[in-house]
């Protein structure tokens, strides 16, 4: 069996990249993942609509049934810095992993995640609000 947590991340990691390239969204502000639900928050440059929401969902759905392999590589901070956002990783850390999600997304991470995407399954976004005067989205989802 597929551990649920690890299906949770990486669709977050989908998530977040379709935000980026929909809404040139950086990374996710803050986020809490859970085995049955999750959260996301994400700046945003409007308010979102239903049919935003919906493409979202569809777009995430999409890359998840592309069926892309999950890979990671290990790359010095000093070389990760060059390439990725590290404003998350703490002070003191000398190397990076960095997960690949086929050509669609690399992003620092050290969570657990599948090995393709197709493990994900059906991505369903249960609902959004809009907060802080309609700059960020929190995207609630589960899979």
């Amino acid at each position: 069996m597929i551990d649920p947590l690890a299906r949770m991340h990486t669709a977050e990691h989908i998530l977040t990249a379709v935000m980026r390239q929909m809404f040139n969204s950086p990374r996710n502000l803050e986020m809490h993942l859970g085995e049955k639900k999750s959260k996301c928050d994400y700046a945003v440059p409007r308010g979102l609509t239903d049919e935003d929401v919906a493409a979202i969902e569809s777009a995430v759905n999409e890359e998840i049934a592309r069926d892309d392999p999950v890979n990671y590589e290990v790359l010095s901070f000093a070389a990760a810095k060059e390439m990725y956002d590290l404003w998350k990783v703490p002070p003191g850390i000398d190397t990076i992993r960095i997960v690949h999600i086929g050509d669609f997304d690399a992003t620092p991470c050290s969570g657990e995640h599948v090995e393709h995407t197709a493990q994900v399954g059906k991505f369903h976004i249960k609902s959004y609000q809009m907060k802080d005067d309609r700059t960020v989205v929190r995207i609630r989802f589960s899979v």
